[in-house]
């Protein structure tokens, strides 16, 4: 695998159930009926049920564990901006971008962001800074 560099994206696509999410809110203790009851959640702005913001954001740890580099990396600190709910059933596109590297300490800055597939619009951004002893060595 070829060492990041600065504007380098990786693109991954994905979804969330509806028994995920159920899970989640088991696993997390965060069972504001927002994320899990449909006749609650169709009386609020949103029309339906919004996938928790944390449950949300694991994808970057998915991939960030899974996909991208997942041998030795330790996440070192992350944030998210969340613009616009993200639901159970809809195609999302998960954008990584390489916004700075630092050598010295083994680690590079990356923007993540959540696309809805098929409109592109943004649902979340952030930043997270990842180390990596085995291929972040430049």
């Amino acid at each position: 695998m070829k060492k990041p560099k600065v504007n380098d994206v990786f693109k991954y696509h994905f979804s969330f159930k509806e028994e995920d999410v159920i899970a989640f809110a088991k696993i997390s203790g965060d069972v504001n009926p927002i994320h899990i009851s449909e006749s609650y959640s169709k009386n609020s702005i949103f029309g339906r049920c919004i996938v928790h913001g944390y449950f949300s954001i694991s994808i970057f740890s998915k991939v960030y564990g899974t996909k991208l580099y997942p041998e030795q990396h330790i996440l070192m600190s992350q944030n998210a901006k969340y613009y616009k709910p993200i639901f159970t059933g809809v195609e999302y596109t998960a954008v990584f971008t390489v916004k700075e590297l630092y050598p010295d300490k083994n680690s590079v800055l990356y923007l993540n962001e959540i696309y809805e597939k098929e409109s592109l619009e943004l649902k979340v951004s952030g930043e997270a800074v990842l180390m990596n002893k085995k291929f972040y060595i430049w």
